[in-house]
């Protein structure tokens, strides 16, 4: 699965579901309960001023990236990761900037950011990206048994299909063709009708009977 396929289809979606809702919601009567009205009024306003300013900059991260200024990019991506360590937005950039290290074939790198995006990441969703992410920029790197054991560390079904496709990638990177294509009709089973991913995933899928025909 091409790195540029899953930025446009995964966190697009992810990142504008994400600033719609302006955050995770928040178990209000379990934290009522540890602290006062007032307290609890002064966390939340705490939390919220954190949130946006957050938001400020990551909205400055995506302006500076999308004029190609990849260094002021990078520094707001550190001052998130320092600032606001337990902010998504955080992870966001980061995973952003690890995008742009496996275009320019920095993949221990890329590796490096990502492990940073799964420790903080905090929604099973968002980890379960982010952990999608690692496994390919893995599989690019040729570890491919690394890629599979983080495969099997997703929890999240959102990106079943996503991640039986990219293990089928592998599977047949290792000569496991039967296995390959099991994957491979997982993946193409568990997504949408209307996903711009199905017919190169039903051309993987065709490549591998042509070449079973031609083995036989």
């Amino acid at each position: 699965m091409a790195f540029d396929a899953y930025d446009d289809y995964e966190q697009s979606e992810l990142v504008q579901k994400w600033l719609r809702e302006n955050g995770v919601s928040i178990a209000v009567g379990i934290a009522i309960g540890l602290v006062g009205i007032f307290g609890w009024q002064q966390w939340r306003n705490h939390q919220a001023s954190n949130r946006a300013a957050a938001a400020a900059i990551y909205q400055q991260v995506q302006a500076a990236e999308n004029v190609g200024n990849q260094a002021v990019a990078d520094q707001l991506t550190e001052q998130l990761q320092k600032d606001y360590d337990k902010s998504s937005y955080a992870v966001f950039a980061t995973s952003e900037r690890a995008r742009h290290l496996v275009e320019t074939k920095q993949f221990d790198k890329a590796a490096a950011s990502l492990d940073w995006a799964i420790a903080h990441a905090e929604e099973p969703a968002l980890k379960s990206l982010m952990r999608l992410r690692m496994a390919q920029v893995q599989f690019a790197q040729g570890k491919d048994k690394d890629a599979l054991a983080t495969l099997d560390q997703l929890t999240d079904k959102q990106y079943a299909g996503m991640a039986s496709e990219l293990r089928g990638d592998v599977l047949v990177k290792l000569g496991r063709v039967d296995d390959a294509r099991k994957s491979y009709q997982t993946a193409l089973s568990a997504m949408s009708g209307d996903s711009p991913l199905r017919d190169a995933l039903q051309l993987k899928i065709d490549d591998l009977a042509a070449a079973g025909k031609q083995g036989a």
